[in-house]
């Protein structure tokens, strides 16, 4: 079987959704760590539009995290997340999709300058939880039930820098009355695939790292060290 080695920066949770799949199957890979303010020649030759995450296949480039994924649950040995049904399959695939725009608001979110575009787009991220809570699993505590699917997969990233938000900033409420989505929050971070995907000390490198980019949600973080 060919090599599998994921290119990322190490905050990145895009990648991180391609990590955690390969914990679930126990698949053996390796992670190359670049700087995405200078990003090596290398990497513009096999990433187009210069985004991580890329899984290089042996010498094959893969790049878009949803392809990804879908490539290492098709060739997996066991462990496959996706359904065998098609109707399944494809709502699942809807909801991937749905979850990557969360993510991309998220990090403004994150990422926002000042109080009043944070707390907008908590509004916008707030919505769409509500949304995804009226689709989970009645008997919990994974979207498919008692099984982990690829939707979690997909979600634990976001979710979990949801709470490193909210560990900055406790007013954003963006857990406030979802309790079936802070459930279903500590049961991914609690899972040990979702431990293994990052690297040591992510939250507070997070933290760090935002709060040098001026981002309001992390004003209060030393960002010295």
């Amino acid at each position: 079987m060919s090599s599998l080695t994921l290119v990322s920066f190490d905050a990145c949770p895009f990648v991180q959704r391609a990590a955690i799949l390969l914990q679930e199957q126990g698949r053996s890979y390796e992670i190359t760590y670049i700087d995405l303010a200078d990003k090596p020649d290398w990497f513009l030759e096999i990433s187009p539009n210069g985004k991580v995450p890329v899984l290089e296949v042996g010498d094959t480039p893969l790049f878009e995290s949803a392809v990804i994924l879908e490539y290492l649950d098709e060739t997996a040995q066991h462990g496959q997340l996706l359904p065998a049904d098609p109707i399944e399959r494809a709502q699942q695939r809807m909801w991937i999709a749905y979850i990557s725009n969360i993510m991309s608001t998220g990090w403004r979110l994150q990422a926002a300058k000042d109080e009043e575009t944070a707390r907008a787009l908590t509004a916008e991220v707030r919505g769409h939880l509500q949304e995804l809570a009226k689709n989970l699993s009645g008997d919990g505590p994974y979207w498919g039930g008692q099984t982990f699917t690829m939707v979690d997969a997909a979600i634990a990233p976001i979710l979990q820098r949801f709470t490193w938000a909210e560990a900055l900033e406790p007013s954003l409420g963006l857990f406030d009355g979802l309790s079936r989505i802070r459930a279903w929050t500590d049961a991914l971070l609690a899972r040990p695939s979702t431990t293994a995907s990052i690297v040591p000390d992510l939250g507070q490198r997070s933290g760090r790292m935002l709060h040098r980019i001026g981002s309001w949600v992390a004003r209060g973080v030393d960002g010295s060290t």
